[in-house]
């Protein structure tokens, strides 16, 4: 249900303000769109603006995936899905079917593989917790904690065995570490360490010396009496230094493995890379007792901190997470939402096995589902993981899935973000990306790498000024594009931003006008670049919610507001700028629009773009020119120019002008926590200025056309 009509003073009030309304500036702004120079980029609209699907917590899959919700949200007018794998980020494994087989079958444990020819339909599938899990913190629902400090000496981490070089098909296995973060500097002169199997035979105790985990300058230092060079594994006492040493991070460094096994284990994958039970570093006392301040707990937020290189997807079947839901393909397919277009489709690799991924696609082919490019893992950056690791565990699923179906193109590494540094690193290049070409290279295979992805979020803090994020955001894309291009990527690859949004996090900006209008620069500005394909996210329904920062205020990325019941019931700006985008400003349907750059003289003292415009040539022969006013307070005045010639003078657009536009005459918020809702929710209004210049409102979003004949007249 829409909200109650208005009374006819407060349409003549809105229509004002949509019309300017003294809120315009005096000076008239230009907008030139540079076609001397030439096209910046050829796309498709049903192929550049698309959305992504997610998973869900307990109960949310069905509740989503309604014909009502589906309806509403194909209205938007997005064209392709990208199937984003939240089990990744959990760090579990995923059963994208729950038909299948464990590599131990008799006790429902192992190595999991879902059938590829499932008999019954898959609709929801499930993420399985990691009993070996490394890591006390995930960024997913974040319930999950490290078996190196959990306080039970039954449970243990493992490395991953796919990384040990019987895999890999290296002449040797890549070091493995553990490292341990106190809250502030502590003193540490001894450490103890369970081992499990297996045990490393050589490793070092090291500290780290540094600024901060990205000091340039940073190294690790290895305690006097933290090298061990023929460990015989079981529980080993340390004494590391003569006197404390202070430190916030410590790091076990794993260089041998002693390649034994679990007793009873016939897996040989059991017996590859390291283990650890139960890890405790402190002092020895004046009595002589070693007194640990690591602390034990199994909670992720109350033990010692602890990261990992990589983990063993080792799991039972009784660590199904009931609370981590994925969307079956069957379910996603029959929905409608992929209308018929292709899906960019992942493979879990940080915590799965190649055999389980080889089987999603072979089940896909099997069905005829329309999947040809297959994203390989999921941020992989922002777990910390080393790019040398996941390059090789890219080049071991990238064989198992061309084994599968060669035909299909391969990529990733759909990056936390554009600019993805390493932490804790003595590596003089910090750059993840650049190190993952480099190592795809070096092992001939950066042919495997298809397609370039990552995700785009571009404001972690939700407070403050949001106008100044959000003219801030054109120079930081600018630098993200120009820090890939320096990192190497190939620009011979397409390039996708697999996931877009304001933040990653929850807040008022993301469920009002500076959503709508940071989601529209950054697609068409990545379009306008060269991109590929954007995928905006939060599809689906959502309510408003809180990080916990007052300032940042109750919102999610959404394209409608859900109902009580989880059905979709009022569109948001995001779901208004998205139509304009695909289906407004570019041509949706067949043919190829053509974007030019595009100038706008109208900045602020810093010299961030107040009015930002991208021109497009649509294959309908319009001209369509996309403006985003981020000036909050103010209206601005622009004409529209085509350069046609290598230094020459601007030619004016004439008009008439036809005119889509959407601001606050068409929408306002009212904030009352997590029952916050529109108050005003009108479609963008159309209309047509006979003129040659356009009003643009305070926080607004306007789609202008004119043929492109209209020079002639």
């Amino acid at each position: 249900m829409r909200p109650a009509p208005r009374r006819w003073a407060a349409v003549a009030a809105t229509l004002a303000l949509a019309l300017g309304g003294g809120a315009c500036a005096a000076s008239i702004g230009h907008i030139v769109i540079d076609v001397a120079a030439g096209p910046k980029n050829t796309f498709r609209s049903d192929e550049a603006f698309g959305a992504a699907l997610d998973g869900t917590q307990a109960g949310g899959v069905a509740k989503l995936y309604t014909q009502a919700n589906v309806r509403e949200l194909k209205a938007a007018g997005l064209g392709p899905v990208s199937y984003r794998l939240r089990t990744e980020l959990a760090i579990e494994a995923w059963h994208w079917s729950e038909e299948g087989a464990w590599s131990d079958a008799a006790r429902q444990q192992g190595y999991w593989v879902s059938s590829d020819n499932p008999a019954m339909p898959v609709l929801t599938t499930w993420g399985y917790s990691l009993p070996r899990r490394g890591d006390s913190g995930d960024q997913a629902n974040n319930h999950g904690y490290s078996r190196l400090d959990d306080g039970d000496a039954a449970t243990f981490w493992k490395s991953n065995p796919y990384l040990d070089a019987r895999f890999t098909g290296e002449a040797r296995a890549r070091d493995q570490w553990v490292v341990v973060q106190f809250p502030g500097d502590v003193g540490i002169d001894a450490a103890r360490i369970a081992w499990a199997t297996p045990f490393a035979r050589r490793y070092q105790v090291q500290y780290w010396v540094g600024a901060d985990e990205y000091d340039d300058e940073g190294r690790w230092i290895t305690f006097p009496g933290g090298r061990v060079v023929d460990s015989r594994g079981g529980e080993a006492s340390l004494r590391l230094a003569p006197k404390p040493i202070k430190a916030t991070f410590l790091r076990i460094l794993l260089e041998q493995s002693s390649g034994s096994g679990s007793p009873g284990a016939v897996d040989p994958r059991d017996a590859v890379g390291f283990a650890i039970a139960e890890v405790g570093f402190g002092v020895i006392d004046m009595r002589g007792s070693f007194v640990d301040a690591v602390r034990h707990a199994a909670n992720g937020r109350n033990q010692t901190q602890i990261r990992v290189s990589s983990t063993d997807p080792w799991h039972r079947a009784v660590d199904r997470d009931a609370d981590l839901e994925q969307p079956g393909f069957d379910r996603v397919f029959a929905s409608g939402l992929t209308r018929g277009l292709p899906m960019l489709t992942p493979v879990g690799v940080l915590y799965d096995n190649p055999d389980n991924a080889a089987a999603e696609v072979r089940f896909l082919k099997r069905r005829g589902y329309l999947a040809p490019r297959i994203e390989l893992g999921e941020e992989p950056d922002g777990q910390h993981v080393a790019p040398e690791d996941f390059a090789d565990l890219y080049v071991e699923f990238a064989d198992a899935v061309r084994r599968a179906d060669p035909a299909l193109v391969l990529g990733g590494p759909s990056l936390q973000s554009a600019i993805a540094d390493t932490s804790l690193d003595t590596d003089p290049d910090h750059s993840w990306t650049r190190r993952f070409i480099a190592r795809l290279t070096a092992r001939g295979r950066l042919a495997d790498l298809g397609f370039f992805s990552f995700e785009r979020y571009p404001f972690d803090d939700l407070c403050g000024p949001l106008d100044r994020k959000l003219r801030a955001q054109t120079s930081m894309f600018e630098a993200a594009m120009a820090r890939l291009a320096d990192d190497r990527v190939p620009t011979t690859i397409p390039w996708i931003i697999t996931e877009y949004g304001f933040s990653a996090f929850p807040g008022r900006a993301e469920v009002e006008m500076p959503g709508a209008l940071l989601n529209a620069d950054l697609a068409a500005g990545f379009i306008a670049r060269g991109g590929a394909a954007a995928y905006l996210f939060g599809y689906g329904p959502g309510r408003p919610y809180s990080q916990g920062r007052a300032c940042a205020g109750y919102g999610d990325l959404m394209l409608w507001e859900a109902a009580e019941d989880g059905q979709a019931r009022w569109p948001m700006p995001a779901f208004f700028g998205a139509q304009m985008l695909a289906g407004d400003w570019a041509q949706t349907g067949g043919g190829q629009n053509t974007a030019y750059s595009t100038v706008s003289n109208l900045a602020d003292a810093r010299g961030g773009p107040v009015v930002k415009a991208y021109g497009l040539k649509r294959p309908d022969g319009m001209w369509s020119i996309l403006l985003i006013n981020r000036d909050a307070h103010s209206g601005h005045r622009i004409d529209i120019s085509l350069r046609t010639s290598q230094g020459g003078a601007p030619v004016r657009l004439p008009g008439p002008f036809d005119v889509v536009q959407y601001g606050p005459a068409q929408f306002s918020w009212r904030a009352a926590g997590d029952a916050g809702q529109p108050m005003r929710d009108l479609p963008p209004r159309r209309f047509r200025i006979v003129g040659s210049v356009v009003d643009l409102p305070p926080y607004s979003l306007t789609v202008v056309k004119l043929p492109a004949t209209a020079l002639a007249h």
